[in-house]
């Protein structure tokens, strides 16, 4: 019904899973709470709500490539400057967001507490086989091997990357993510498709960043709060997963809760999103 696989993704356990302490105040740590814990404790919560938060910073950049694009198709090289600065403003606050990570969600605890259950059954150790959802005719009685709970189904990112063209070479790591896309609310695949087939902005920039020297710079910077928001990951993954007990089949610290060698990935991404800058 809801247009994705029947597992626990980013949309059901961040997007769909908080609400407003006061009405009247913003989208921010401070006056959003979760739904619903599994262990409880603020561990969990602050993980979990650093994500809408992040969520919700993101808005005016979504916005703004949408917008971006638009005055690129009418060759309005100011205009797309002025979007790409507001591209950079809301990524820097993702980024300062991201950050804040460490004052309530301790590695230990998230290792041990909070990501058992965010583990999906593709790539799991524990789960071999995957899960057979019994009376569900369109299965057949087979095993499922679904993805677990993974920042890669959010939106975020993969809209940047289509704004900013930047592309991923063509390995498993690039089919990977196109496979995260299928655990996203359908909308949110239909808008990267869109971001996708419309105007290349980096195109635009390299036409005109000789003459337009502002745009060129505003471009990187965009590239660079991208870049810097994907070494942060990288570096929480090492500290949060990697530095842990080595876990066992139900909680390995080599590979993801989507089912991946996660620290090759993300240090392709950065090293990836480094190469995009225009000189």
């Amino acid at each position: 019904m809801l247009g994705r696989p029947p597992m626990l993704s980013y949309a059901s356990y961040a997007l769909d899973h908080w609400r407003r302490i006061d009405r009247k105040n913003p989208i921010d740590l401070g006056n959003i709470a979760l739904l619903q814990n599994f262990l409880g404790g603020q561990d969990e919560e602050w993980f979990v709500l650093i994500h809408v938060a992040i969520e919700a910073a993101a808005a005016p950049a979504l916005a703004a490539i949408a917008a971006a694009q638009q005055v690129a198709a009418n060759e309005e090289p100011k205009r797309v400057a002025d979007q790409l600065a507001v591209i950079v403003k809301a990524v820097e606050a993702m980024n300062q967001i991201l950050l804040r990570m460490p004052e309530r969600c301790d590695p230990y605890i998230y290792f041990n507490r909070v990501r058992p259950h965010i583990h999906g059954w593709a790539n799991q150790p524990s789960l071999p086989s995957g899960i057979v959802y019994e009376d569900v005719e369109s299965y057949r009685g087979q095993p499922q091997k679904f993805r677990g709970e993974t920042d890669a189904q959010s939106s975020i990112i993969p809209a940047l990357d289509a704004a900013l063209g930047v592309t991923h070479a063509e390995d498993m790591l690039r089919s990977y993510l196109i496979e995260m896309r299928d655990y996203m609310p359908p909308g949110h695949r239909a808008f990267i498709a869109v971001l996708e087939s419309g105007p290349s902005l980096r195109e635009f920039v390299s036409r005109h960043g000789a003459t337009q020297p502002t745009l060129r710079k505003v471009y990187n910077a965009a590239l660079d709060q991208l870049c810097r928001f994907r070494s942060t990951h990288l570096e929480y993954a090492r500290s949060y997963i990697v530095k842990q007990s080595r876990g066992d089949a139900r909680n390995p610290n080599a590979i993801g809760t989507g089912g991946t060698p996660f620290v090759p990935y993300l240090t392709k991404h950065r090293n990836e999103t480094k190469s995009y800058r225009i000189v």
